[in-house]
């Protein structure tokens, strides 16, 4: 049984870089649109419908049809039209803080709860230590009293 876990688990992680060397050798249209900006509108290419949106769409299909990669045509329109035109920042240099900050502050956010949560349940003693809390002798007294009234 462990075995088959192993080898399945093997050939999952072989068949899955697949598509993506595919996606980067052949890429489509609607693959590239999602990741680059209109520069006239900043608005994401597949969500922007205006003249600049449609001729940065024909610049894209032709380069497709030329046979450059993925990698190329994005290279190939920040050459054109700078950095801005993508929508994701670089993952290098300085650059690389706005995907760092967010995982770092998640990572962060959680151990700063756990350590909340270890410290919330250390300080509400042991609750197997069987003795009931201790009560003021004029409380106890007090209560008994209500108890009695309340039952009569």
């Amino acid at each position: 049984m462990r075995a088959a876990i192993v080898v399945l688990a093997a050939l999952a992680i072989l068949a899955s870089p697949g598509p993506a060397i595919a996606s980067e050798n052949h890429p489509t249209l609607p693959e590239i649109e999602g990741e680059v900006m209109c520069v006239t509108c900043q608005e994401p290419l597949d969500m922007s419908g205006g003249p600049q949106a449609d001729r940065e769409r024909d610049l894209i299909r032709g380069w497709i049809a030329q046979g450059y990669t993925k990698s190329q045509i994005e290279q190939k329109l920040v050459d054109q039209f700078g950095r801005q035109i993508l929508l994701s920042p670089p993952t290098s240099g300085f650059d690389a803080i706005a995907w760092i900050l967010p995982i770092a502050g998640g990572i962060a956010a959680a151990l700063v709860l756990a350590y909340g949560v270890w410290r919330w349940t250390r300080g509400r003693g042991d609750p197997g230590d069987g003795a009931p809390p201790r009560i003021e002798p004029e409380l106890e007294q007090r209560l008994d009293d209500e108890l009695a009234r309340f039952e009569s």
